[in-house]
C-alpha cells in the first residue's frame, strides 16, 4: 500500500497551496460579490423613462394628504417615508409652494 493509501480510501488528501488558497478566496469573494448583484433591490436606473413626477404643496397639504393620494400599491406611510427621501426633508412639515418630488408609480 503506498503514501497514497495511508488514509484507507485509495486517494491522498487534496491539500491547496498558498496560491491556490488566494484564488478559491477570490471565487469565493466574486461569487458572493456577483449574488449581492443580483438580490439587491434595484435603484433609480430602473426607473421608466420620462418626467418625474412632482406636486406643487397648497395651502393645508400634508404628507399624509399626498402619499394618500399618490400611494399606489405601497403604504401610505411607506410612501411619505419615499418622499421625504426623493426630497432629503429631515421632519413631516412641509410649506405652500414647495415642490415635492413624488415616487414612481410601480
Amino acid at each position: 500500500m503506498g503514501r497514497w493509501a495511508a488514509n484507507g480510501h485509495g486517494r491522498a488528501p487534496v491539500r491547496l497551496t498558498r496560491r491556490g488558497r488566494i484564488v478559491l478566496f477570490c471565487f469565493l469573494l466574486a461569487l458572493a460579490g456577483g449574488l449581492v448583484g443580483l438580490v439587491a433591490a434595484p435603484g433609480q436606473a430602473a426607473d421608466p423613462p420620462g418626467p418625474v413626477p412632482t406636486v406643487i404643496v397648497q395651502p393645508g397639504d400634508t404628507l399624509w394628504g399626498i402619499a394618500s393620494e399618490r400611494r399606489g400599491r405601497r403604504g401610505r406611510d411607506a410612501t411619505v417615508e419615499e418622499i421625504r427621501r426623493l426630497n432629503h426633508l429631515d421632519g413631516y412639515s412641509i410649506d405652500a409652494g414647495q415642490r415635492l418630488i413624488l415616487p414612481r408609480a410601480r
